[in-house]
């Protein structure tokens, strides 16, 4: 994420990690479904309009990394190295975030994702809008030269290459060999 630069900035920054640092911690120790907004305004000393201010529902509070996550891979596409091919790129970008997602202390989190029906249906969602902004990058980038199908298929897959890999025993490996199918189909694809 980039840092922010003027004073208001990052006193805005710092006011919107505070909220999320304190929702992760009371849905940790509370669970999920046992904590309200009100809850995390009061412990982040914030009014609830402030939390509304800076994520748009309960749930993002939880996936308040989510845009950096869609930025870091569409600029995986767009600002790599003319010489560079896409799919090292994508496959790069995707180990990097997964090993965020499964970093130790990470399973709590997870398991509370896996436990709550409207986190796991916030996630698919978010990985859709992933997807769909993935797409637009690989489709905007002319020396990719590929269909509008491939462009959204490929992008759907290395989304779902990151998911798989959050919940699988060996991570890298998974990511390794999801991209080896992902690399096949995007030659297949090539004009």
């Amino acid at each position: 994420m980039t840092e922010p630069s003027g004073r208001r900035e990052r006193k805005k920054a710092a006011t919107r990690q505070r909220i999320a640092d304190t929702a992760l911690r009371l849905f940790l120790d509370r669970g999920y479904d046992a904590v309200g907004i009100r809850d995390v305004a009061a412990e982040a000393d914030v009014a609830v309009t402030t939390v509304f201010a800076h994520f748009a529902s309960k749930e993002a509070l939880v996936y308040e990394r989510d845009q950096d996550f869609e930025q870091r891979l569409t600029r995986a596409v767009a600002e790599r190295p003319a010489h560079e091919p896409l799919v090292p790129a994508l496959h790069r970008e995707v180990q990097f975030l997964v090993r965020h997602c499964t970093a130790q202390g990470s399973a709590p989190v997870r398991r509370m994702i896996e436990e709550s029906a409207a986190l796991q249906e916030y996630e698919e969602s978010m990985s859709l809008r992933h997807a769909q902004a993935l797409a637009a990058a690989l489709a905007a980038d002319t020396r990719l030269g590929r269909s509008t199908t491939a462009c959204r298929a490929t992008a759907r897959f290395v989304i779902d290459a990151y998911a798989l890999a959050c919940r699988a025993e060996d991570p890298g490996a998974t990511v390794d060999e999801v991209f080896r199918m992902i690399d096949a189909a995007w030659e297949a694809t090539a004009p």
